[in-house]
């Protein structure tokens, strides 16, 4: 399989996760800052990070056993967040632990997020088909809980399929995919991201870009703000 087309940056050992998500993880950085209130955004970033951790771990272990690894102490870490015990002294987990507390998040949807990872374990390419299976697991989850935080009452699967378009959008030009199908299941996806909330839109805004992506044009910090900042004021990706 190949990984995905971007490299996020190394946790900050002092805590900076916002630092580290601007630097690593730009979209989403940039979607998170029209989230209302500080608080939401600081939300917003605690789920980015986990998720860039989660990914962090195939990529970084020497071993698909080191990485099965990561992943185990990143669901321990959540059994913690579940259990209520003081969680581990990652900035992460803290932050994490913070926001599950703060939103009720669904924990099962974090432990989603690690499930979809194993797939990045395995050598072989992807079939379109599991591209999409992952994009739906990792940004697709990612874009739900995001929409938890900003508007309970938002439809998550519209939600989700904003994530995953942004995900898809990412993949189209690294996964030896079939363009055109999964153009076509970029397209259906961001059409069922238009049920998105007014208030829950900055959970999916990074979703604006996945054309551009797709094209394989590169980020602009510019031109990425505009085009987010005019999916928000119109409502739509």
């Amino acid at each position: 399989m190949t990984p995905e087309p971007f490299q996020t940056s190394d946790p900050d050992p002092d805590g900076d996760l916002e630092g580290a998500l601007s630097r690593g993880d730009p979209d989403r950085w940039l979607s998170s800052r029209f989230a209302a209130g500080e608080t939401a955004r600081r939300a917003l970033v605690a789920i980015y990070a986990f998720d860039n951790e989660l990914g962090r771990a195939p990529r970084a272990a020497s071993t698909p056993i080191v990485a099965e690894m990561r992943l185990a102490w990143w669901r321990e870490a959540l059994e913690e967040i579940r259990s209520g015990v003081p969680v581990r002294r990652h900035p992460v987990a803290l932050a994490l632990s913070a926001t599950v507390g703060e939103y009720s998040l669904d924990l099962t949807l974090l432990e989603t997020l690690i499930d979809a990872r194993f797939r990045e374990l395995d050598s072989r390419p992807m079939t379109l088909e599991e591209a999409l299976e992952w994009a739906e697991g990792t940004g697709g989850t990612c874009a739900r809980l995001s929409a938890a935080v900003l508007d309970p009452g938002c439809d998550p699967q519209a939600a989700a399929a904003g994530g995953a378009a942004w995900s898809i959008g990412r993949l189209i030009l690294t996964a030896g995919l079939s363009v055109e199908a999964a153009q076509e299941a970029l397209d259906v996806r961001l059409r069922k991201a238009r049920g998105v909330t007014a208030a829950a839109f900055p959970g999916i805004a990074h979703a604006a870009l996945a054309r551009a992506r797709a094209k394989g044009r590169r980020a602009s910090p510019l031109g990425d703000r505009l085009r987010l900042m005019r999916a928000v004021l119109a409502g739509r990706v």
